[in-house]
This record gives C-alpha cells, structure tokens and sequence, in this order.
C-alpha cells in the first residue's frame, strides 16, 4: 500500500501576502519525499500558491481518495476565524468565504478509506480542526486520523527568518530530532518534540488524534547502533535470570 502526501504553501495573499510558506511547503516536500538513507518514502505533490478554494478542494479530495497506507495532508498559510468556525485562506477568499473551513476539510478527512490519514496545519487558528460542539456520543475525529496544529484555535501562528516556527521545528523532528531508538519519526513523537521546544508564552502546539498505533512519517539514522541496543537488552536479561537462579538456589 503507498504512501502518499499533498503538500501546499500560500504566500501570494493579495491584502497580506506572507513570505514563509512556499519555503516551508518545499522544506517539508524534500523530507517527506526520502528517509535519512535516501530511500523512497512518501509520493509527494507539492502545490504552492494555489489560487483558489476550488482548486484546493480538488487536491484535498485526490489526496483522500483511494485505499492508501498514509494520505498526509500539510498546509502553511494563512488562517482564519470568522466567528462561525476556523479556515485555511486561500487568494481568492473575501471576508464572507475566506476559503475551506476546517469542519468540511475534517468531513473529507472522516470520510476517506485511506488507513491513516494525518493532517497538518502550519496557520493561525489551526487548533480549531476537530472541535465538535454539537455532537453528542460520537467522534468528531474519525478512526485513523490525527491532526496536528501549529497553535490552538484563539491564537496566530508566527513567521521567523523565512519559515513558520512551528514548521522549523517539525522539520527538525523530521531529521531525527524526534526519532524512537530505532530511527522511527511518529506523529506522537513530533509533537512531543515541538511542544517542548517552545516557551510557555509562545504559541501552543495542538495534537488530536483517534488511531491504535502510531505510524512512522520518517526513517532516521538510530541515535543507538541497533546491534549496541541488541546487546545491551540481552545483558540486562542475562543478569536478571541470574539474579533469578542465585535466589532460587538460596
């Protein structure tokens, strides 16, 4: 089963044009497309500057379509609140449809046959994806999907030295800096690292997810050598029975 991820970066906003976002879509493209060793990873499409929510929406759906292994979902640029709920902007958007809310992008999330289905979201406001109010006994957030937020739902996301925050740091997670003992980047792991890298007073991290296990985005050089791992477990085995057999023989 393949591996597939969209990832889109707005700068050329007409009112407030940005400047980090299309150099984060390539950034997290270029990790996402091979492991540490180089091998294939991720089949990745890369849109930057999409003009309009019609063409975003086209995309989105095509991501979520099929039966894969991994949709992956990653999006920096502008967003919004506009009282009724939380959006990701596109150029074409006025203040009444600022672009695609995040409850319909969660609907086709929700929807998709797709096994994990991970979003992404480097915007301001972001934290708002998968807040329900008014359902009752249910999961707003589907089997299978997981959401992570470059901030919560009340506050901004901030642009530094030419990339999000939030998107510098991922990228760093994805480079090893979030990795378990035998090289593997999970969704869990990556968010682990981005909450303790920023201050209290910075903007928060937001992390919702509803799967049994956590995929690995990423392969990394181990921070052990596999064998020294291997030896190790075995030693510590190997003194714990005979701690064991030295208590039985008193």
């Amino acid at each position: 089963m393949s591996r597939k991820a969209l990832v889109i970066g707005i700068d050329a906003y007409k009112e407030s044009p940005l400047s980090g976002c299309v150099n984060d879509a390539k950034l997290i493209a270029s990790l996402l497309e091979a492991h540490e060793d180089q091998s294939h990873n991720f089949d990745v499409r890369i849109e930057c500057n999409i003009k309009s929510k019609e063409l975003l929406l086209s995309e989105i759906k095509e991501l979520f379509s099929g039966n894969h292994e991994i949709a992956l979902l990653y999006f920096s640029g502008h967003g919004c609140n506009d009282g009724t709920g939380q959006f990701i902007c596109t150029p074409d958007g006025s203040q009444n449809y600022p672009g695609l809310k995040l409850s319909e992008l969660l609907e086709i999330v929700n929807s998709s046959k797709c096994t994990n289905r991970i979003v992404i979201l480097d915007s301001c406001f972001s934290g708002g994806m998968g807040k329900c109010k008014f359902v009752q006994n249910a999961d707003p957030i589907g089997n299978g999907v997981t959401i992570l937020s470059a901030c919560k739902q009340d506050e901004t996301s901030v642009e530094s030295n030419g990339h999000g925050i939030f998107t510098t740091l991922l990228a760093e997670a994805l480079k090893g800096g979030a990795s378990d003992l035998i090289g593997n980047v999970t969704p869990g792991s990556i968010y682990a690292f981005i909450d303790k890298s920023l201050g209290a007073w910075e903007q928060r991290p937001v992390f919702k997810t509803n799967v049994e296990n956590f995929v690995s985005l990423r392969k990394v050089k181990p921070p052990v050598d596999l064998s020294d791992l291997i030896n190790f477990f075995i030693g510590s085995r190997g003194n714990w029975l005979r701690r064991v057999g030295e208590r039985e023989r008193r």
